[in-house]
């Protein structure tokens, strides 16, 4: 335990240092000006994500050569997060064609899929070469969605990463995968220049990770009944996306088009602080967390209610709001 603690507490410093130099001298060349879909008022940096990826490949070689009975180290990790940590950080500044963006993105959940494995479906890998076939194809939709999926997401000081520590910390612990520790004390140091009013963004570097990481421990679960019921740890992230790609394509607008109508957002523009929508969210996560811990399958189930009647019951508030405001 005391190992553990110790990377993680320098996992912490090494990004709490490292996002401060890119603040220091990369603010210029990553500065995401304001425009009518953003939600932050000032030019702030982006790619601060950079940090917390640099501490995370740091902490993996270090274990490489210290002995451990705490951590095994799959080296193939590099192979996911370099690609598209290299990718996401020229988008943030060059803005890369959507394209090449998504074909990194596919490429490497293809290769995850292949290393890590096919996410649970036994009614379809039972059936043979085509049901296996199937089943690989949905988990790189599933994967590569959840790439993305992170990525609309991030719109808020402190939001996506709060999040992500509360759900990295659920799988390390009842998934017995203590590698996120390291990744949990690197999101930790962003977080301190992340939390509003921020400093700082992860951006396309940081979101697209994360969610390629999220995948990465979801996959790894072999058990049909734990890898399902761990699903609905995503939640909070999945939901409102799914919800709002649904809202969108009733209304026929174009779903690959960058708007402001996820949940999140318009409850910050009902007048929630960004502080008190990455809180309410991150409690709701931790929430899940708690029901499928105690509960297991029956806690997720749970789970999957409270967000939906969530959902609504923001849907009305904001209307609510929004009405008053008019």
């Amino acid at each position: 335990m005391a190992f553990t603690l110790t990377f993680l507490v320098g996992s912490f410093f090494l990004s709490l240092l490292l996002v401060f130099i890119i603040i220091q001298n990369f603010s210029k060349q990553l500065l995401d000006i304001p425009n009518e879909r953003s939600s932050h008022v000032r030019p702030t940096p982006r790619g601060g994500g950079l940090g917390f990826i640099i501490s995370f490949i740091v902490a993996i070689l270090c274990l490489q050569f210290v002995p451990t009975l705490y951590f095994t180290v799959d080296p193939f990790l590099l192979v996911i997060i370099l690609p598209l940590a290299i990718v996401g950080f020229l988008d943030d500044r060059l803005n890369l064609p959507s394209l090449v963006r998504y074909g990194v993105q596919l490429v490497t959940a293809i290769l995850g899929v292949i290393h890590y494995g096919i996410f649970p479906q036994p009614w379809l890998t039972n059936i043979g070469l085509v049901g296996v076939i199937i089943a690989g194809i949905l988990t790189v939709i599933g994967f590569t969605a959840l790439i993305n999926f992170y990525n609309f997401m991030d719109g808020l000081d402190g939001f996506v990463v709060s999040i992500t520590i509360i759900q990295l910390s659920f799988i390390a612990f009842y998934l017995n995968q203590p590698i996120w520790w390291l990744l949990i004390g690197a999101l930790f140091g962003f977080l301190w220049w992340n939390w509003s009013p921020a400093k700082i963004f992860m951006g396309d570097v940081g979101s697209t990770v994360l969610g390629a990481m999220i995948a990465i421990a979801l996959i790894q679960v072999q058990d049909t009944t734990i890898a399902w019921s761990t699903l609905a740890i995503t939640l909070p992230i999945t939901a409102d996306t799914i919800y709002t790609l649904i809202v969108r394509l009733r209304r026929k607008e174009n779903i690959f088009q960058a708007h402001r109508t996820h949940i999140y957002q318009r409850l910050q523009q009902s007048g929630w602080s960004h502080r008190q929508v990455a809180l309410t969210y991150s409690i709701l996560t931790g929430a899940i967390a708690l029901l499928i811990i105690n509960l297991q399958v029956i806690g997720s189930w749970l789970s999957l209610m409270l967000v939906i009647g969530l959902i609504f019951f923001a849907q009305s508030y904001i209307s609510r709001k929004t009405t008053k405001l008019n």
